[in-house]
């Protein structure tokens, strides 16, 4: 029913791995092939193209569904349905930043310092191009197809270019000094598809799968056992997504009790209950949360 469009590059491994996590796995015939296919009814064709085209082939309707970063529609102005974020990028669970960065030395602190022809290179022209007329600046725009860090101070005064840490802008020896743009990977649709009942129902089945995989990451589920004596001190300890899960033993006093807890606590929180009086306490991963 859907052709789906994902990216190649940068998020392709993480993308890849996303979709596995949500019992939807992409094959392919090799890492070079860009036609892939998705065992599952609501699936008609997969392709694997760059982020930067998504947005436009989604618009045209090449494409039902698609995956790119906000950077890419915003810098293209496609014409598509934001379905929603999801939260992963090629490293972390954090955003993307498209910044502006200078050479560390430069006695350049913010945009205002800046003047009209300034040299900007960067893989987003109209992106740049609009927050610097947003501050008053025409500069010359310099389009790079990699390796823009590398273009100051010979090439470029300044770059525009993403990062998810800083930290390989700051081994090139340059200095952020403002953030153009904060995006996060963004489920789109074409927006005639989206208007189809049927293939938006698919969509939202499709998006559910994903937003439970990536949910599921950040948590884990814990049981144990306690007497009913340390009940209510365990239930006070569980930091629970709603309210754990207590049922008596059978021929017993104490009781089962099982929450979805962070996964950021669980090193602090095991110790813990068990301090509490918690016994034969699992801890267990998730494969998905849908709340």
């Amino acid at each position: 029913m859907l052709r789906i469009v994902v990216p190649k590059g940068s998020l392709e491994r993480a993308t890849f791995a996303l979709f596995a996590e949500a019992d939807l796995p992409i094959e392919r015939s090799s890492e070079v092939d860009y036609r892939a296919t998705i065992d599952d009814p609501r699936v008609r064709e997969v392709r694997v193209l760059r982020p930067q085209e998504i947005p436009t082939y989604v618009a045209e309707g090449l494409f039902d569904l698609g995956i790119t970063g906000r950077d890419w529609i915003n810098e293209t102005q496609a014409e598509v349905v934001s379905l929603g974020e999801l939260r992963y990028s090629k490293v972390t669970s954090r955003p993307i930043r498209v910044v502006l960065a200078v050479a560390a030395d430069s006695e350049v602190h913010e945009v205002s310092d800046l003047h009209d022809g300034v040299r900007v290179a960067t893989e987003y022209p109209e992106l740049t191009r609009r927050f610097f007329r947003e501050h008053g600046v025409e500069p010359v725009i310099l389009l790079s197809y990699g390796a823009t860090e590398a273009k100051i101070p010979e090439i470029a005064d300044a770059v525009v270019e993403i990062t998810e840490t800083g930290r390989a802008l700051r081994a090139a020896g340059l200095r952020i000094i403002d953030t153009v743009l904060v995006s996060y990977t963004e489920l789109i649709a074409n927006p005639i598809s989206a208007a189809d009942p049927e293939k938006r129902h698919a969509m939202e089945q499709l998006q559910t799968l994903l937003l439970g995989a990536l949910s599921a990451r950040d948590r884990v589920l814990v049981k144990l056992n306690v007497g009913a004596d340390h009940l209510s001190d365990i239930i006070e300890a569980l930091p629970a997504m709603k309210s754990p899960t207590v049922s008596q033993l059978y021929q017993e006093s104490g009781f089962a009790v099982e929450a979805v807890v962070p996964r950021s606590a669980i090193n602090l929180l095991i110790p813990l209950l068990k301090d509490r009086g918690a016994t034969d306490i699992l801890e267990l991963p998730l494969s998905k949360v849908v709340p």
